[in-house]
């Protein structure tokens, strides 16, 4: 199954591996260049690159600073079940490497609010880190929750802590993050982020259920769980442009039909994580089984899972 990571304009980089730094006892952050030093594609804070390693593309979330055009960095946690992409940048990624990376390309961008809570746990710091920076810069008012399994676990605490604005929450010191205290009272005009494990995130959302609509604001490392498999139906799909129609079967995903039909959709995760394969939906309700879409969109779909709830999508294709 080809993985094609061309996104926009910057398509895809080869760039070189300039430095490997263990930040935790689980995490090594990886910082990549241009091998010749051009600047690098623009990006904003919440944006994530496609990093190609032999046989998987694995998503990773940059969290340099964005001004600075001359590298990209990201940071990698060490996954004892890892299928090859933690475990190879862990054991094997060296400096002076070659890597191919699609993007950037952000799902997580930060809104326009009056302050904000941030919330994360483990690795999922990493998106955080480039906003707090955009925050302090503008001086916007925000808090951090940041928990973890413990402080050699946690990365980049050296940067956070003293700051009275950010708690510290090593499980085997202080149990779970207080969600309730955080999230108990909904504020008006507060942005919540939240970037973790998919147990922190559906926390926050059940708590943030009686907030503001638009409040809550979370990134996934994976598709949302799905247990709808032996429920899923055949529906059609019509090409606005063309007006040529495609079926779509139980069986199989419509970027796999896409794809069979010679209509060829920028893909790096096929798993609805990295959002390369988003499409415009001119008609038609679809079925989310992606973990970029917000709660009642209807139109985009991710088609590498996402399928429909009506007979037919007509897309923008």
């Amino acid at each position: 199954m080809e993985v094609n990571m061309t996104d926009g304009d910057a398509g895809v980089l080869e760039l070189e591996v300039t430095a490997l730094r263990q930040e935790s006892d689980c995490v090594l952050s990886v910082e990549l260049a241009d091998p010749v030093r051009r600047l690098l594609p623009a990006w904003e804070p919440g944006a994530h690159i496609d990093l190609g390693l032999p046989e998987h593309v694995r998503q990773y979330s940059l969290m340099g600073d964005p001004a600075a055009r001359d590298h990209y960095r990201i940071a990698v946690l060490r996954e004892p079940e890892s299928a090859g992409g933690s475990s190879y940048v862990h054991a094997i990624l060296r400096p002076g490497e070659l890597v191919e990376v699609g993007g950037p390309r952000n799902n997580f961008p930060l809104v326009a609010a009056d302050t904000y809570l941030m919330i994360a746990g483990g690795i999922g710091i990493t998106p955080l880190l480039p906003m707090i920076r955009q925050l302090q810069a503008e001086g916007k008012p925000w808090q951090l929750l940041y928990g973890g399994r413990s402080r050699r676990s946690m990365a980049f605490l050296a940067d956070l802590l003293g700051d009275e604005r950010v708690r510290i929450h090593p499980f085997d010191e202080d149990g779970h993050l207080d969600l309730d205290t955080a999230l108990g009272t909904p504020a008006e005009g507060t942005a919540v982020y939240c970037c973790g494990p998919e147990g922190l995130i559906a926390a926050v959302e059940q708590r943030c259920e009686s907030w503001p609509a638009g409040t809550l604001h979370v990134e996934r490392f994976a598709a949302r769980p799905r247990d709808d498999e032996a429920d899923l139906k055949a529906f059609d799909l019509v090409l606005a442009k063309s007006g040529r129609r495609l079926t779509v079967p139980a069986d199989s995903t419509a970027l796999d039909v896409l794809d069979a039909a010679g209509i060829e959709l920028p893909n790096a995760c096929r798993d609805g994580v990295c959002g390369s394969c988003e499409t415009r939906v001119v008609s038609g309700v679809p079925l989310h089984r992606d973990a970029l879409a917000a709660p009642g969109c209807t139109d985009v779909i991710y088609p590498c899972v996402s399928r429909a709830q009506s007979a037919e999508l007509v897309l923008d294709l």
